[in-house]
């Protein structure tokens, strides 16, 4: 079927162009931008042009052949952001996407913006049923922007993915057409009512299949490992935390989890543990109104300050804490920045 360009409100996606071709060279030779690619370097001038060539051959996405569109300021249509790269499997019921952007423009929602039109496009017009994308496991940006598109990991594949004589794990991601539905018509509105709630007979599964997007992981335990340390608690400076945690519901649904080490003659401080919200309640105000509660319990509890750690990195939820006013300590607690509000 034959492309129209598909406008944004910052981009257009249009058909690749021969004169594309520098843009294309200079973008996809920065070693930034190929570092997790899958092109071996230099990337030339020649390679780009061949590419363009066999491009502006072909009227839109077809069966086993490799596509791409350039996306370009809607502002300033002569201004070329970065490309999509589309190819069609199994007869038109699959796709698999990619994004490559110039880095001049990361870090600005380009490549999501981009990646969520494209997605809209070939479910709804070209109509397709699944939608999968991969990436190099250290490459957090790209997976940040797999997982706003509402894509979920799948799995990861072990030293199966190869550049010229390079090796490395390849990370996959997907979605069939329900769950993009779920996904563009989860709640985004600040909820009526935010609870913390005991975790009961009731509600155990719900809280049990709390999920976040695999890339916060690294900053938030999943819920089998919270379950684990909530049964069985680790000792910190030679005493037992005790554990008091909460789901957190909003508006009636079961929307995340939070967890603290209480006061105790050995930890003078609470300590906030776990705090986890669900991949499809991020965004809506729920972890400040869970803080919220959370932080005038402990000033009921004659608490004068609440300590915490989180990893740093993209994703980390160091911006929550700090403009809730956790300060940095100084310290360094298994690799995590430790800090401190006091409760006045």
């Amino acid at each position: 079927m034959t492309f129209e360009p598909i406008r944004t409100e910052r981009l257009i996606l249009r058909q690749s162009r021969l004169s594309d071709a520098e843009a294309a060279f200079k973008r996809r030779n920065l070693p930034e931008v190929a570092r997790y690619q899958d092109w071996e370097m230099p990337y030339t001038k020649e390679r780009a042009e061949r590419r363009m060539a066999q491009l502006v051959e072909m009227d839109g996405p077809l069966d086993d052949r490799g596509w791409s569109l350039t996306v370009v300021d809607a502002a300033d249509p002569d201004q070329i952001v970065g490309d999509l790269a589309v190819e069609i499997t199994w007869g038109g019921r699959s796709a698999l996407v990619g994004y490559t952007f110039h880095p001049d423009h990361w870090g600005q929602g380009y490549a999501t913006e981009a990646t969520e039109a494209i997605i809209r496009y070939l479910f709804l017009d070209y109509g397709v049923t699944r939608i999968e994308s991969s990436a190099h496991p250290d490459n957090s940006l790209s997976l940040r922007v797999m997982e706003a598109c509402g894509l979920v990991f799948e799995g990861l594949t072990r030293q199966s993915f190869w550049v010229g004589d390079e090796c490395s794990d390849d990370i996959l991601y997907g979605m069939p057409r329900p769950d993009w539905d779920a996904w563009i018509n989860r709640p985004r509105h600040r909820p009526d009512r935010v609870e913390l709630v005991p975790v009961t007979e009731d509600n155990r599964r719900a809280v049990g299949a709390l999920v976040t997007h695999k890339s916060q992981e690294r900053f938030v335990s999943p819920m089998m490992g919270n379950f684990r340390d909530a049964l069985v608690p680790p000792s910190l400076d030679g005493a037992t935390l005790v554990p008091w945690y909460r789901a957190i519901e909003a508006d009636g649904e079961i929307v995340g989890f939070l967890m603290a080490a209480e006061m105790t003659e050995t930890h003078a401080n609470p300590y906030l543990w776990r705090l986890l919200i669900d991949r499809m309640h991020q965004r809506r105000g729920v972890a400040s109104t869970a803080l919220d509660q959370f932080e005038s319990r402990c000033r009921e509890h004659g608490a004068t300050a609440i300590e915490v750690s989180w990893c740093e990195g993209p994703g980390s939820p160091a911006p929550l804490y700090l403009a809730r006013g956790y300060e940095p300590s100084g310290r360094i607690e298994d690799g995590e920045t430790h800090a401190v509000k006091p409760l006045t």
